[in-house]
C-alpha cells in the first residue's frame, strides 16, 4: 500500500459519498480506553449499511487493509498506529424492538442494549448491563459478565466480508466460544445484531442490573483508563488470583501498573503508552509462568504497528 493507493481511494470514495467522515493521521488513543494507540492512515466513520459496504468494495479495489474499531474498550492499538483504513462503526447506534427480539447496530454500547431491554421489561441481558463495548466487540469476543455470555441470547447478525459482500448469520453458526467467534477468524465486520429475549418484570430486571453494577464498580477499577481484564481464564485458574499470589499488584511500566483493586486489570495510572502496556503484560505473563507454570493468554486484541 502507497500514499498512491490512499489518494486514489480518497477521490474514489468522496466521488461517491461526499459527506462521509474521513480524517487522516488520526490519534487513535482518541478512542481507546486506554488512552493509547498512534495515527490511522485513515479514520473513517460511515452512518449507513450502503456505506460500509462501498467502503469494503473501494478499499479492497484499491488494496487498502481495512481494521474495524468499536469503542476501543478492550484493545490496545500499538504507539505505530494503524496503517490503512480504520473503520469506526460508532455513527452505527439505532436500537429497537419487535416482540421479544431486540435489533441494535453494531455501533451502539451493550449496555445501552441492556438498559434498553429493561425498560421493554425484556430479560436475558442484564448481565451486560456492566460491559464497556460496543454490539460489535461483543459479538467478536462473545462477551460475558456474571455467569452470562452473548452466545446464550443472540439469534443472528447481519455483517460485512472484506469484500463488501452482506451476511445474515445465525448465531449457531458464529462457533461462539469463550472470547472466540468465526468473526474473528474470518474478519467480519458486525453490521447488526438481534438479540432473542424473555418477558420478565421490570422491577426484578432493574434489581439485577444493580445488584452486578454494585459488584462491578466495588471490584473493578474504573476510576483509571484501562483496557478491561487483560487475560483470559486459564483452566482451573483465575488470572486475578494467580497475578495477586505472584504480589505483582501496583508493579508499574512507564506509566501503566497491575491495579491495586483487581489484578486482572492494567491501569493507565500516568500518561501510559501501549509499549508500556506491552511490556506490562509479557513481565507478568513470565512472573506467573515461572512461579505457577501456568500460562497467561491475553483477553485484549493488541493490534497496530511498532513505534
Amino acid at each position: 500500500m502507497t500514499e498512491l493507493n490512499i489518494n486514489s481511494f480518497l477521490e474514489d470514495i468522496t466521488s461517491k459519498l461526499p459527506n462521509l467522515s474521513i480524517k487522516r493521521n488520526e490519534p487513535l488513543k482518541h478512542y481507546t480506553y486506554t488512552e493509547t494507540g498512534g495515527p490511522a492512515d485513515l479514520y473513517i466513520s460511515p452512518s449507513l449499511f450502503d456505506e460500509v459496504e462501498l467502503i469494503l468494495s473501494k478499499a479492497r479495489t484499491h488494496q487498502i487493509p481495512v481494521t474495524y474499531l468499536g469503542n476501543g474498550s478492550n484493545i490496545i492499538i500499538r504507539d505505530g498506529g494503524i496503517r490503512g483504513i480504520v473503520l469506526s462503526l460508532l455513527n452505527l447506534t439505532d436500537i429497537y424492538h419487535e416482540n421479544q427480539l431486540v435489533h441494535a447496530m453494531s455501533g451502539a454500547a451493550i449496555i445501552d442494549v441492556s438498559q434498553y431491554a429493561h425498560k421493554q421489561s425484556l430479560s436475558g441481558l442484564e448481565f451486560a448491563c456492566g460491559i464497556p463495548g460496543s454490539v460489535g466487540g461483543a459479538i467478536y469476543m462473545n462477551a460475558g459478565a456474571y455467569g452470562g455470555e452473548v452466545k446464550d441470547c443472540l439469534k443472528y447478525i447481519i455483517a460485512a466480508t472484506n469484500a463488501g459482500e452482506i451476511l445474515t448469520i445465525d448465531a449457531a453458526d458464529l462457533q461462539l466460544d469463550y472470547r472466540k467467534s468465526i468473526i474473528q477468524k474470518n474478519n467480519y465486520v458486525v453490521l447488526k445484531a438481534v438479540f432473542e429475549l424473555s418477558p420478565g418484570e421490570q422491577s426484578t430486571i432493574k434489581l439485577m442490573m444493580d445488584d452486578l453494577t454494585e459488584r462491578r464498580s466495588s471490584k473493578q477499577p474504573l476510576e483509571y483508563p484501562s483496557c478491561g481484564s487483560v487475560f483470559q481464564r486459564p483452566p482451573g485458574h483465575f488470572a486475578g488470583k494467580l497475578i495477586q499470589e505472584s504480589d505483582l499488584q501496583g508493579y508499574r511500566i512507564g506509566g501503566v501498573e497491575v491495579s491495586k483493586k483487581h489484578a486482572g486489570f492494567m491501569v493507565n495510572v500516568d500518561h501510559g503508552t501501549a509499549s508500556d502496556y506491552e511490556a506490562l503484560i509479557k513481565h507478568v505473563q513470565r512472573t506467573v509462568k515461572e512461579k505457577f507454570d501456568v500460562e497467561l493468554n491475553c483477553e485484549v486484541r493488541i493490534i497496530g504497528d511498532h513505534k
